[in-house]
């Protein structure tokens, strides 16, 4: 009779131990999440002013975001110093403002090439790489980028 009575007392106070003990454990702080990380391709500057809204919706949505804009081709227009949009509006103050959020923009060196440009002739705010679709494939294959196309 007294193990009927001793078994369930027993187990609700080890039960009651066990909350007690896990209660009283120090709570750790979560790990800060990982940045996403995200490729924008550009390879027509037609697309450019999107592409760039695009950029600065996706920063107010996910702040914790390294964003890559990569141009090769007519995409590189947008980044060349003097660039202006269709309606005479520059480019280079909101590439300045993302880069400023930490956005990296990228031109491909071999377009430059072929379009016989020096990478003098490339914003400041831009990055040349010896090419736009190697970047690509290098971002997406080795560092885990996400690939966006606007």
């Amino acid at each position: 009779m007294k193990s009927k009575f001793f078994a369930p007392l027993a187990l609700t106070l080890l039960l009651g131990g066990v909350s007690a003990a896990h209660a009283a454990a120090p709570i750790e702080a979560a790990a800060p999440a990982a940045p996403e990380k995200v490729v924008y391709h550009v390879n027509d500057s037609d697309n450019a002013m999107a592409a760039l809204r695009n950029i600065r919706n996706h920063l107010n949505a996910s702040a914790n975001t390294h964003i890559v804009v990569v141009t090769h081709g007519k995409g590189i227009d947008f980044l060349l110093n003097g660039a202006q949009d269709k309606n005479g509006n520059p480019y280079e103050p909101i590439v300045q403002s993302l880069k400023d959020q930490g956005v990296d923009f990228r031109v491909c060196n071999n377009t430059l090439k072929s379009r016989k440009l020096d990478s003098s002739a490339v914003l400041q705010e831009a990055t040349v790489v010896p090419s736009g679709v190697a970047e690509i494939g290098r971002l997406q294959a080795r560092e885990g980028y996400v690939y966006l196309k606007p």
